[in-house]
């Protein structure tokens, strides 16, 4: 494949591109990234000299059909995103340019080139919040978003439905839960526990910490997103188990990706100060956030139906995200 990965220096698109550059090493990719305070050139560093890097902002319409013809894209994986819930709180014109408009330019250059396939990432906070005894979120459910990042999400989402049922494109989606590993950006709620952890400062949990999130390592999603590329997109065929009934028939599909190891925001608190030997009297308890989503879960049957499932157990994951940030810090 040529690939044009978008957000591609960012936290899960670059490591997309490092495990696929490994794994299909005579594929083209083509990273367009921002280089925003989330993306980071240096995490691409051991493939550079093996793929195309090109600073640009996916709302670029003209940037990127530019990049479609050149290099002959058959791909477009998008990761390109503002992600941070406390920030669109703050400001949502970042969230709003990036996440909706920067779909619809995305949108604009496949309607110009009808043969180049979309894979978009998107988020289980589209759901918004979900209570305890809740049945995790599948396709078809309602979407109720509870911040502008969240909303932001669910608006690129449906222009996507949209221009697969209008334009009949090439288009497929993928929401998954929290992720974490290596490359995150620094406020996310892990880094931030490690890097307050470390230097004996007051780590800041929202509440009573008692709010849910399904964990998943970083290289399990992006193995996921693979999988569903090396199925030739098979998921077009409305005859593959789990497709809904309301998708528009022949144009496209909603993968879902998740651990099903959900667990509260203290706990992971906790076994992260017991990794580095640190005292849990660290843990401030600080004002909720507002809007604040209690709990979140994906019914990823029919991404499972394809043959994937995690490989990493959040103890292993996590020891390999403290022992990366301690280096890095």
């Amino acid at each position: 494949m040529n690939l044009l990965v978008t957000g591609g220096a960012g936290f899960i698109g670059s490591h997309f591109v490092l495990r696929h550059k490994e794994q299909f090493p005579d594929d083209l990719i083509v990273v367009l990234d921002q280089l925003t305070y989330a993306g980071n050139k240096a995490f691409l560093e051991p493939v550079l000299n093996r793929i195309r890097f090109v600073q640009g902002d996916i709302a670029d319409v003209e940037l990127v059909s530019q990049l479609i013809l050149r290099y002959e894209i058959d791909t477009i994986v998008n990761f390109a995103a503002e992600t941070h819930v406390d920030r669109s709180i703050k400001n949502a014109v970042p969230f709003i340019h990036t996440n909706i408009v920067g779909v619809q330019a995305l949108i604009e250059v496949c309607k110009a080139a009808p043969a180049v396939r979309l894979l978009h990432i998107s988020t289980d906070e589209v759901f918004g919040d979900i209570a305890d005894d809740d049945a995790p979120r599948k396709n078809g459910d309602p979407l109720y978003p509870s911040s502008p990042y969240a909303a932001s999400k669910a608006s690129g989402e449906m222009l996507l439905l949209s221009a697969m049922r209008t334009w009949k494109l090439k288009i497929a989606m993928t929401r998954c839960t929290n992720n974490y590993g290596p490359h995150q950006a620094e406020e996310k709620f892990i880094p931030t526990v490690v890097r307050s952890a470390v230097k004996n400062e007051q780590i800041p949990v929202y509440g009573q910490g008692k709010n849910k999130r399904d964990w998943l390592y970083v290289t399990d999603h992006t193995d996921a997103l693979e999988l569903i590329l090396k199925t030739e997109w098979a998921f077009w065929d409305a005859k593959l188990p789990g497709v809904h009934e309301s998708q528009p028939r022949g144009s496209g599909h909603i993968f879902h990706i998740s651990a099903d190891d959900e667990r509260q925001n203290i706990d992971v608190a906790k076994m992260i100060l017991k990794i580095l030997g640190k005292s849990e009297d660290l843990i401030s308890f600080v004002e909720d956030r507002p809007g604040h989503d209690w709990r979140y879960a994906l019914d990823s049957s029919n991404t499972r139906k394809l043959g994937w499932k995690p490989k990493v157990s959040f103890e292993e994951g996590l020891k390999k995200t403290v022992e990366w940030y301690k280096r890095k810090l």
